[in-house]
């Protein structure tokens, strides 16, 4: 779908399965205002030197064009209305958990000053039991697998931002909200907070790895050893 939008040199890697929709909503609106952009500074130009002082000019008062108001105003109105109902699938398909297909991995992170707390639940495929796993900053996960992240914050508002996945979700506090992922390639990827949530906030950081198949068999098995 427009892969003459398609600059992928512009923005972070994509390996997520939604990522390459989010980058081509993203590249359409940038190139609308860009040309938007374009043509008021071309007009304001145009205008600057049509109507620089001259000397016996008489200055004019004019009333407008109503047609012309109408006409860029319809044109908005058309536009954002067209971005909407495109962005309107993708949103359901990413943030709505009735939407979310079914999961292969679910942990649970959650967000503090200055740290992500993940915690995975053993064998027993229940949270807050003895086997659970807790580890600080960092995510593994299998390739090619469909993850949900059940996200809590212990104290203020942070965000889970993993760019190469496309995926940024406010956590917030006293409330848990779902998100999910599948990565298509495995490889280290950070997980910065974007959202300012103290004087310690640029040092919070994680990572997310991805894990081959074999690799994240033997990564689960050094942890719960049979």
């Amino acid at each position: 779908m427009l892969k003459w939008l398609n600059f992928p040199e512009w923005l972070p890697e994509n390996v997520s399965t939604f990522g390459r929709e989010v980058d081509t909503l993203f590249l359409l609106i940038y190139w609308i205002t860009s040309i938007t952009f374009l043509g008021v500074v071309i007009t304001l130009i145009v205008f600057l030197i049509k109507y620089r002082f001259q000397e016996g000019r008489k200055a004019e008062y004019i009333h407008g064009n109503t047609t012309l108001e109408i006409v860029w105003t319809a044109a908005t109105t058309v536009i954002v209305f067209g971005l909407a109902m495109l962005s309107l699938p993708q949103w359901g398909r990413i943030k709505s958990p009735s939407q979310f297909p079914n999961p292969d991995v679910v942990v649970q992170v959650n967000a503090k000053q200055f740290n992500w707390d993940m915690t995975y639940p053993g064998p027993d495929k229940e949270f807050g039991t003895k086997d659970d796993l807790e580890l600080e900053n960092q995510l593994h996960v299998p390739v090619n697998k469909v993850v949900h992240v059940r996200l809590n914050s212990e104290d203020v508002i942070h965000s889970f931002f993993v760019p190469q996945l496309q995926l940024k979700q406010d956590a917030l506090p006293g409330r848990s909200i779902n998100v999910w992922f599948k990565a298509t390639k495995s490889g280290r990827y950070e997980i910065p907070c974007a959202e300012l949530c103290g004087f310690g906030h640029s040092g919070m950081l994680g990572h997310l790895t991805v894990h081959t198949d074999d690799d994240y068999a033997e990564w689960v098995s050094q942890r719960w050893p049979k």
